[in-house]
């Protein structure tokens, strides 16, 4: 019979009940909802009829949890993994790994021997960005030589904020945009790309919402074989657009709000460039439309890929150790931005870190709202 994974979840806000939801409709193989850790119970433990806890350790030191979820604000990532870690329980933990890469790189020095540390970097599942991937690295488009993303579709109104005391301030989240929806892409960005080697940016703080944080940066990564790129995000607006171009010296992809392109040239461009006597020549190009008709549930195949991980070693699609290099571009483009001057990588996480603690110590938590917010998490995603 298969092994069956005892699961605990530290916090009940919006992310926390999906992932309960995929675990008790049984869309998470081989894992049982045991536990949950809220400051209420509001009669949830009765619904999901698991054992209830206000004090997070309790849950982790409890005989009957063997992995916990935590989907708590990003301020008490740190220590709840410290300590779950310490007890030898696995752990999946929400994006961020923590408030910067400076605190996850500390974080990851308790994961020790067999126990298990995956992030919630769902993005990697999407059948999109798996197929972006697989064609970048069978070498067809070539060397990078560009690239330029505009992730603009993540707008949020101002409610979003306002019924949290910790999003959007430094203290509570360490940024805002950056470190909240746009972490995925920078994720997906460097999963297929790699990482710059020089970053310089200018982010705007506040721009479209009364928060301290950035909430629209642009970008300008370099890369040691000289390819550049742009990044582009925003909460602010609406319509937004989801447009990601990979430019190579024998092609190039084209990924625009749901429609994939590939461009192939019938030679490379470099070798084009340096033979040809047609003064206004270019390479015959062969263009197509490549089909992704398949959908996948995201946080399910991470849930999975995790149960898996404990019982079967398999390797984890999103370790937490895989966490730091988006983190460090979402630091590197702040550091950039406050300075105003270029940011070279690998990052100096501790100069980071420095820079924050003085932006941390001027934050404060919001004073909720009492409006009610409507929540349809569907929507969030994108």
């Amino acid at each position: 019979m298969s092994q069956v994974i005892n699961i605990g979840v530290v916090g009940l806000g919006n992310i926390a009940k999906q992932h309960i939801a995929n675990i008790i409709q049984g869309e998470v193989k081989g894992a049982k909802l045991t536990a949950i850790c809220s400051r209420s119970n509001n009669g949830l433990a009765e619904e999901y009829n698991a054992e209830h806890f206000t004090d997070y350790k309790a849950l982790i030191d409890s005989p009957n949890v063997d992995a916990v979820i935590i989907a708590t604000p990003t301020m008490s990532h740190f220590e709840i993994a410290q300590y779950a870690l310490e007890q030898n329980v696995h752990v999946m933990l929400e994006k961020p790994i923590g408030l910067s890469s400076y605190e996850g790189e500390l974080l990851l020095k308790y994961a020790q021997g067999e126990t298990k540390f995956a992030l919630m970097l769902n993005q990697r599942t999407d059948p999109t960005y798996v197929k972006i991937k697989s064609i970048v690295d069978s070498g067809i488009l070539g060397a990078i030589q560009r690239t330029h993303w505009t992730m603009t579709n993540w707008f949020r109104p101002e409610i979003y904020f306002q019924v949290s005391d910790w999003r959007a301030t430094w203290k509570g989240e360490g940024g805002g945009l950056l470190v909240n929806q746009c972490i995925h892409n920078l994720d997906i960005f460097q999963w297929i790309c790699g990482l710059p080697c020089q970053i310089t940016a200018f982010s705007e703080f506040g721009k479209y919402h009364n928060i301290e944080v950035e909430d629209e940066v642009t970008a300008y990564l370099r890369y040691d074989n000289k390819a550049t790129g742009v990044f582009i995000g925003s909460t602010g607006e609406a319509p937004g657009v989801n447009r990601f171009d990979i430019i190579g010296d024998k092609g190039s992809l084209h990924f625009d709000s749901g429609t994939l392109t590939q461009k192939l040239n019938d030679q490379s461009t470099a070798e084009f460039c340096h033979s040809t006597d047609d003064m206004f020549g270019m390479p015959q190009v062969t263009e197509s439309k490549i089909e992704i008709t398949e959908t996948v549930n995201q946080h399910a195949v991470i849930m999975n890929n995790f149960i898996q991980a404990i019982t079967v070693n398999e390797p984890l699609i999103a370790s937490a150790k895989d966490g730091l290099a988006s983190l460090d571009i979402a630091n590197a483009i702040l550091l950039s931005s406050w300075n105003d001057e270029k940011v070279n990588l690998p990052l100096d996480r501790a100069q980071y870190q420095t820079a924050l603690d003085d932006k941390v110590a001027n934050s404060n938590l919001r004073v909720k709202s009492n409006v009610e917010a409507k929540v349809d998490m569907s929507k969030s995603y994108r």
